[in-house]
């Protein structure tokens, strides 16, 4: 089909498929890539564009309807609208993995296009159809009513604070990816480029007795197809355990609908999924093992050599089943949350390129040695040979630290030698990568009559799915920290991770503690009742002071600020009847003995300091904590430091984005390297340390769970923080008023942004998010099905950032990634035992003005 085109003041003709829709268009055949594909069908908003004066998601709208109207992308903003976008959205801290960011710049237009002077109510609304995983929305609509104001000429763009401290220095990031000029992986295009698809069954649990790929292979477009039989190195990988095969072999079974059988390369993406169709494979269902008690049932089929169990974690501190008998109070209750969905607004997306003897591959990772290392077992070759190169990351949440599609375009690449792009359709995306675990929890707590605790015993079943990825771990953060922040002299934890046919489960913001905080918090509030204590008193009464154990054994340090934290939302908490409160603590670091290193490398290149890191920026802002810091530490001003992250080639291992580490590890590595800098500095200008390379490593040395110290140090440092969550008359959440012990604030800015995201995260936990199985498979394989909070469904937030000085490292900061949303469910369920006097015990919470019809 040939159309004539008008986009961005430009006729342009392009022959296409009549199947295509206008985005298809933009990205494939135009080049024009700010608007993004997160979704496909019409509901996340990262796609929109402006069409005959309206906006319009270019991933639902024929190509064909476009003819003959004035296309609008946000590459065709006049320079002025430029300049007052990027400044807006920056200024007010409105952008962080940026991938949505573009499509929310042309719903703003459009909007102030017809209503140059909306009102919060109008932007919210006008914004309803987007959807941002990151920021909370709060700072989106701030952005719009700033860029308004300038737009009608009542405010001129200013620049950020100087890079130093506590500064709102505005990250270097923003503008690239408010103006859709940041390349995301999916972006890119080479010459010569192949596209891949991955064939899967529709089943969770199958005998593969075999595969035929004869007929795919003589497939319109088809250039390859991929078995087991094809992979040269380790055919089983993993994070940790290497118990996940990247193509099931005849005669294994699958473990989840979504295991890969076969790979498809084509030199289209319609001519690789085509193929799939035409590979036949002969296989056996299977009844699937649904839950962990059907896996740890006497006489259940083994899904691993190792057998279900992956792994058990205890921890004891006194004898709590004794004291428990001694206590005035004891509650006890079984608690069950549910499977998670990330919905990162980037789909999953590698490009692997052949050249000098290996690969190079472009992806969207939490970890870019993590993946080296599995490619390079995958595909056995020298570690030199493999390269891994981030592209800007479109949200994380822990959902982007396994392997997912890296390995199947490197193995398409290598078996091909041509470039080959694999990027996930958003089904596959929520079909495959691994989720929040779902568990099942009792818990017993004991308190004196005066409401002091005493003794605390809990039992935790995690559902890890098909396989390990992180789950071992995930559990064990679950049951060290499911004391709360709380002085309990007598504790006895069990858990258990089982493996099952379920999706895997992994890592997710939070890394298991969300999951103890909602059970340990709603103890806590019903010990309150017992005692006729104040759920706010109780808490004070019991939190953690400098020189308190934790269950761990570890000492607490002086920089715990929990109690200030409480005192910050004691007020709001004392200001309505229906309010609920929630304390939280998070370890900062891996911890418990494993080995954790930040890494960072100072260049005088050109007379300017570059920092290498292979740290991922998922959004947090990391690259400007980096700079913020070398500026702190030397004195140099921002605008002679960049910042290189994430290349293996170039950038020193600086470990995952995860833990809430990077800017405390990289942080503490970056000073020291700044610091030795700073030294060869005096008496000298950077042109005189052209070619110098200054190094940092912090190593944060620890003790494994269980030691045999009497007090061993289980993670160099904690976070802390409390939520009030405020209910109308009608029972809907008007406010989330948080405070949060972060040891320093780099970066304010980024802080209160990361904060106001994590409890619309914790938010949608609690009351909309539920991710359903049947047989196995999700039954809700669409972001709009998702239970997402939307702009128009954001309560007010009010932020706290409390500054009691931290560790000793970084300058005091501490992260907040993961805490920031741990204690809101169990806050919001507080609230709503308060507003009916029921209590709830599973979430998503059941009979609010939220639950689903």
């Amino acid at each position: 089909m040939h159309l004539q085109l008008l986009v961005n003041g430009q006729q342009r003709e392009v022959d296409v498929n009549e199947e295509a829709t206008l985005l298809e268009v933009l990205r494939e055949h135009l080049r024009l890539t700010g608007a993004k594909n997160g979704c496909g069908e019409g509901t996340c908003g990262a796609c929109t564009v402006i069409m005959g004066g309206k906006a319009v998601r270019a991933c639902r709208t024929p190509v064909a309807r476009a003819a003959g109207q004035e296309i609008i992308t946000v590459e065709g903003l006049t320079p002025r609208e430029k300049e007052i976008y990027a400044w807006a959205f920056t200024a007010a801290g409105a952008v962080q993995c940026g991938f949505c960011t573009p499509g929310m710049v042309m719903e703003a237009k459009a909007l102030l296009d017809r209503q140059p002077d909306p009102g919060e109510a109008e932007i919210r609304q006008a914004l309803k159809a987007h959807l941002c995983r990151c920021t909370g929305y709060q700072k989106i609509i701030t952005a719009v009513r700033l860029a308004g104001q300038a737009l009608r000429g009542e405010i001129e763009p200013y620049r950020g604070e100087p890079a130093g401290l506590g500064k709102a220095f505005f990250r270097p990031d923003a503008p690239p990816k408010v103006l859709g000029e940041a390349v995301f992986v999916d972006d890119m295009q080479v010459p010569g480029m192949l596209y891949g698809a991955v064939f899967r069954l529709p089943v969770a649990r199958a005998r593969i007795k075999g595969i035929d790929t004869t007929v795919a292979r003589k497939q319109p477009g088809v250039v390859a197809v991929l078995t087991a039989d094809d992979i040269p190195g380790k055919r089983y990988q993993g994070h940790i355990f290497k118990d996940w095969p990247a193509l099931v072999a005849v005669g294994e079974e699958t473990r989840y609908a979504g295991d890969a059988l076969a790979l498809v390369a084509a030199k289209s993406t319609r001519e690789a999924r085509a193929a799939l169709d035409f590979i036949k494979v002969d296989y056996e269902e299977l009844p699937p093992l649904t839950s962990p008690e059907e896996a740890l049932a006497p006489g259940a089929p083994a899904l691993h050599p190792r057998g279900n169990l992956l792994s058990e974690t205890q921890v004891k501190k006194g004898d709590a089943e004794a004291a428990l008998r001694s206590c005035a109070h004891v509650v006890t209750n079984t608690y069950q949350t549910p499977f998670t969905e990330h919905a990162f607004l980037e789909p999953e997306s590698a490009l692997a390129v052949p050249e000098n003897g290996g690969l190079t591959v472009y992806t969207s990772t939490q970890g870019v040695y993590e993946i080296h290392a599995q490619l390079v077992s995958l595909l056995n070759l020298p570690p030199d040979k493999i390269r891994v190169i981030n592209r800007f990351v479109g949200g994380g949440f822990g959902g982007k630290e396994d392997l997912s599609v890296q390995h199947h375009a490197a193995l398409l690449a290598w078996a091909t030698q041509r470039p080959v792009k694999l990027t996930w359709t958003r089904r596959e995306s929520i079909l495959c990568h691994p989720k929040r675990h779902a568990m099942t929890i009792t818990m017993t707590t004991g308190c004196d009559a005066a409401g002091n605790l005493v003794a605390l015993v809990a039992d935790l079943v995690a559902d890890t799915g098909a396989y390990a990825s992180l789950g071992a771990q995930v559990l064990e953060r679950a049951c060290t920290h499911a004391t709360g922040p709380y002085r309990i002299p007598n504790v006895t934890i069990r858990g258990r991770a089982v493996y099952t046919n379920n999706p895997p489960a992994g890592a997710f913001r939070g890394f298991g503690v969300p999951q103890s905080n909602f059970a340990m918090e709603t103890q806590m509030n019903l010990l309150a009742a017992a005692t006729g204590l104040s759920p706010w008193q109780i808490r004070w009464q019991n939190a953690l002071e400098p020189g308190d154990t934790l269950a761990t054994g570890q000492v607490v340090s002086e920089d715990i600020g929990i109690k200030e934290t409480l005192l910050a939302v004691k007020e709001a908490y004392e200001s309505s009847p229906c309010a609920g409160i929630a304390c939280a603590f998070k370890n900062v670091g891996l911890g418990v003995g494993t080995p954790d290193t930040g890494r960072a490398n100072l260049a005088v290149e050109g007379g300017r300091v570059r920092i290498y890191s292979s740290a991922a920026c998922m959004g947090q802002g990391l690259e400007s904590v980096l700079i913020q810091i070398v500026a702190e530490t030397t004195g140099l001003p921002a605008e002679v430091i960049d910042c290189v992250l994430s290349d293996t080639a170039l950038t020193p291992d600086a470990g995952c984005t995860t833990a809430s580490r990077q800017s405390l590890f990289t942080g503490e590595a970056t000073r020291r390297a700044a610091a030795a800098l700073a030294e060869a500095l005096r008496g000298r200008t950077l042109a005189e340390l052209e070619g110098r390379v200054f190094r940092g490593e912090f190593h944060g040395v620890t003790d494994p769970l269980n030691s045999t110290r009497e007090h061993p140090l289980t993670h160099v440092g904690y976070s802390y923080a409390t939520q009030v969550v405020l209910l109308d008359d009608a029972g809907k959440v008007s406010k989330v008023v948080a405070a949060y012990d972060i040891g320093r604030a780099i970066n304010p800015l980024n802080l209160e942004g990361q904060i106001e995201g994590g409890i619309v995260m914790g938010l949608g936990y609690a009351l909309t998010e539920d991710f359903p199985l049947r047989e196995g498979i999700p039954e809700r394989q669409t972001l709009g099905r998702l239970g997402l909070l939307r702009s128009h469904q954001v309560p007010a937030m009010e932020v706290h950032l409390i500054e009691k000085g931290g560790t000793p490292y970084a300058y005091g900061a501490k992260g907040v990634g993961e805490l920031a949303t741990i204690p809101t469910a169990a806050a919001v369920a507080g609230a709503y035992y308060r507003f009916d006097g029921k209590v709830r015990l599973s979430l998503p919470l059941e009979g609010t003005p939220y639950t689903r019809g």
